[in-house]
């Protein structure tokens, strides 16, 4: 492949990975985000294993690779961005900002080790193999994200926030009886 058509690549990736997201996307709060978050990580993850196959095969080129790979973009792009507002939401509405940082900084984390181990595999490309395994690896990973969303999310669909994650305020206001007085104030002051 001539450098010059690498971008070209690149953007076909770019157009599968916002593409999922605005044609799916719907189906996540009418379907359900733990459904449409566990599927499409699972569907991604195989999807992966199945390009890894044929990779290792040597039956994909530049352009059958890119094509798989803008289907699993496709897949995979729709459900993190679900991800990332659906983990937010089993938090009380005070943290839940908090919480979709702390997520995102997490996972900011591990896809800075993308690069490294990839280009590690990749090597000078004497051994593809490597690269093989690196597939299966991130095919391993995305499978096991859909089953941990299969099993632990919670069922969202057609539930006001509040009604997932009750908010501190109204948890507080709840414990509280009694006069409504400052604290550590024993009685008004009189004039």
């Amino acid at each position: 492949m001539a450098s010059e058509a690498a971008p070209l690549y690149l953007i076909a990736f770019a157009v599968g990975n916002l593409l999922g997201p605005l044609t799916i996307g719907h189906f996540f709060d009418t379907i359900g985000r733990r459904k449409m978050i566990a599927g499409t990580y699972l569907l991604s993850g195989l999807l992966l294993a199945v390009s890894a196959v044929l990779f290792n095969a040597g039956l994909l080129n530049a352009i059958t690779q890119t094509i798989a790979w803008c289907v699993i973009f496709y897949f995979a792009s729709a459900g993190a961005s679900a991800a990332y507002l659906t983990v937010s939401e089993i938090f009380p509405l005070e943290v839940r900002a908090k919480a979709i940082a702390v997520f995102f900084a997490i996972a900011q984390c591990f896809g800075a080790l993308g690069p490294v181990i990839y280009g590690a595999l990749i090597g000078d490309g004497s051994e593809p193999f490597l690269l093989f395994l690196g597939y299966l690896l991130g095919a391993a990973v995305m499978i096991a994200g859909g089953l941990v969303a299969w099993f632990l999310a919670v069922d969202a669909e057609g539930k006001s926030l509040e009604d997932i994650a009750t908010p501190l305020a109204v948890a507080g206001a709840r414990r509280r009886t009694g006069s409504v007085r400052a604290e550590g104030a024993t009685r008004p002051l009189s004039p």
